[in-house]
């Protein structure tokens, strides 16, 4: 069974990623095509990269890298739920990723974003990070929209048609997940 996880990508106090997560869960949860898993970054407690070797290297010296190193190498693919900061992704999403080469190497990628624009840049900055990792993104993905998706910009409830476009995100992650698989089985 191919195992995908939800990343959470935000560990400002307050945060609305949490709420984006634990629905993106809730829908994954229902499927039987594959294992989810929700994971928050924030019970990482990843520092500003704080290991010395390049993470191309994979010698990784601190309990929170190698324990990070572990549960990402456990997935077949990501869906990245993303805010979107200063239309970028943010900087402790980009930090948990940085920490990491070979783990994220030869899977598969999905994105559920949010912010006043939907959260599209974001999405943007990590395809191209995605990119240098060799991480296949796939093109459906989900855009959330402060004005729409929040209530009074606090409550979190999403337009019901967001669900069937997560479906289509889950669908092809899945799908390249599963591709994916072989080739990292004969890199191995």
């Amino acid at each position: 069974m191919l195992r995908v996880a939800v990343v959470t990508g935000s560990t400002r106090p307050g945060r609305r990623n949490e709420a984006v997560a634990h629905w993106v869960h809730g829908v994954a949860a229902a499927r039987t095509d594959a294992e989810f898993e929700l994971v928050d970054i924030a019970t990482f407690a990843l520092a500003q990269l704080d290991e010395p070797a390049m993470a191309t290297s994979g010698k990784y010296i601190h309990p929170h890298t190698l324990a990070w190193s572990e549960k990402i190498a456990s997935f077949d693919g990501y869906v990245f739920v993303t805010p979107e900061y200063n239309h970028g992704v943010s900087g402790a999403l980009k930090t948990a990723i940085d920490f990491l080469y070979r783990e994220w190497n030869n899977k598969a990628a999905g994105f559920v974003s949010y912010g006043g624009g939907g959260g599209l840049r974001s999405v943007e900055h990590l395809r191209l990070i995605m990119a240098e990792l060799q991480v296949a993104d796939v093109r459906a993905q989900v855009s959330l929209s402060l004005r729409t998706d929040w209530e009074s910009f606090t409550t979190f409830k999403p337009a019901p048609h967001h669900e069937k476009t997560l479906q289509t995100v889950f669908d092809q992650v899945i799908a390249w997940a599963g591709a994916l698989k072989t080739v990292r089985e004969r890199a191995g």
